[in-house]
C-alpha cells in the first residue's frame, strides 16, 4: 500500500500534537473535580481535566480516523469514499469535544449551572453531528489492519448485532432516548449526584454523548436508503426543538432553585442560585428553539432543491477492494 494522502498524514500529525501538549499541560498544571471544592474566578486558567483517559480516547479516535483516511484515500484516490470536508467536519468535532471535556469550562461546570449547560450542548448539538459528519465508522474500519477488515465486517453483520442497531436508530427509538436522556439527568437528585460523584457524572456525560449519536444518525447518515424522509426529519426536529425548548423554558421561569448544591460556587462567582439557573435555562432555551429549527428547515429546502439527488450519499470503495 502506498504512503497516506499528505492531508491525512498531517491531520494525523496535528491531532497528536494537539493532544501531546494538552497531556504535558496536565502534568504542570493544578487538576480540578465536580466533586472537590468549586472553581473560583481566579482558578480558571488553571484548571484543567485531571483524568487523561478522556484524552487518551479522544487521541486514539483521532488518530484511528486519520490513518483510516489515509489508508482509504491510497487505495481509492484522494478525497473519495470519505470527502475532505468531512475530515474537516470530524476534525472540528473532535476540537470541540476538547473544549466540553478538557478546557477550564469542565470544571467551571462544578461551580455553575450555566457553565455545565454549556458544556452539554456542546456535546450534544455541536460534537456528535460533526463527528457523525465526518463518516468514522469507515474511516475506523480502514484503520485496522487488512486482514482484521472482512472478519470484523462478518461479526457486525450478523443478525443479532444488526437487530440491536437497528432499533436503537430507529426514529422514534433514538428520539426517545434522546429526549429521556436529556429531561432524566435534569431532575433535581440525579443532577446533584453527578456533582458530587465523578462516576456518576462520567454516566451522565456518556448517556448525553451516546443518545445524542444515536439522534443524529437517522438525520446525518450517509446512506440514502437509511436516511429520514423530508417530512419526518422536520418532525423530529421541531419535536425536540419543542420539548428541549420547554425544559429550558422550566428552568429560566421556576421561582425556586433546583440545584441547591451550587450555592457556594455561585457565590465564588457574585451570582445567586437562581440568577445562574435563570442564564442556564436561557441557555438551552434558545439553541433548542433555534438551531434544531434551523437544521429542519435547511434540510427541507435541500430535499426540496435536489428530490432526485441521494442527499449525504458518499461513494464506498467496493468490499472486493477492502
Amino acid at each position: 500500500m502506498s504512503r497516506p494522502p499528505i492531508c491525512a498524514r498531517c491531520a494525523a500529525i496535528v491531532q497528536a500534537a494537539f493532544v501531546g501538549s494538552l497531556l504535558m499541560n496536565l502534568a504542570a498544571r493544578p487538576a480540578w473535580a465536580h466533586a472537590g471544592e468549586p472553581l473560583a474566578p481566579h482558578d480558571l486558567w488553571g484548571a484543567w481535566l485531571e483524568d487523561p483517559a478522556a484524552l487518551a480516547v479522544i487521541g486514539l479516535a483521532s488518530w484511528l480516523y486519520a490513518r483510516g483516511c489515509g489508508a482509504l484515500w491510497a487505495r481509492a484516490g484522494m478525497g473519495r469514499g470519505i470527502p475532505r470536508w468531512r475530515l474537516w467536519s470530524y476534525s472540528t468535532g473532535v476540537l470541540v469535544l476538547l473544549l466540553a471535556l478538557v478546557s477550564p469550562l469542565d470544571p467551571l461546570g462544578g461551580a455553575l449551572f450555566s457553565a455545565h449547560m454549556v458544556q452539554h450542548e456542546l456535546l450534544i448539538m455541536v460534537a456528535a453531528p460533526l463527528l457523525l459528519l465526518g463518516h468514522p465508522l469507515l474511516a475506523f474500519t480502514w484503520a485496522l489492519p487488512r486482514p482484521w477488515r472482512k472478519p470484523l465486517g462478518r461479526r457486525i453483520r450478523t443478525p443479532p448485532v444488526r437487530a440491536l442497531w437497528r432499533w436503537l436508530t430507529r426514529p422514534a427509538v433514538a428520539w426517545t432516548l434522546y429526549a429521556i436522556a436529556l429531561w432524566l439527568w435534569h431532575t433535581p437528585r440525579l443532577y446533584e449526584a453527578a456533582l458530587t460523584s465523578e462516576p456518576v457524572h462520567l454516566l451522565q456525560h456518556l448517556s448525553f454523548f451516546a443518545t445524542a449519536l444515536l439522534f443524529w444518525w437517522p438525520v446525518l447518515h450517509p446512506s440514502p436508503y437509511r436516511r429520514l424522509g423530508a417530512v419526518l426529519a422536520v418532525f423530529y426536529l421541531f419535536a425536540t426543538a419543542l420539548h428541549g425548548s420547554a425544559l429550558g423554558a422550566f428552568l429560566s421561569l421556576s421561582r425556586r432553585a433546583w440545584y441547591p448544591a451550587y450555592e457556594e460556587g455561585v457565590a465564588r462567582w457574585g451570582m445567586t442560585l437562581l440568577e445562574d439557573q435563570q442564564l442556564g435555562g436561557l441557555i438551552m432555551w434558545i439553541p433548542f428553539g433555534a438551531l434544531y429549527p434551523a437544521i429542519a428547515l435547511g434540510l427541507l429546502g435541500h430535499w426540496l432543491r435536489r428530490p432526485n439527488e441521494q442527499a449525504g450519499h458518499v461513494p464506498i470503495v467496493p468490499a472486493s477492494k477492502v
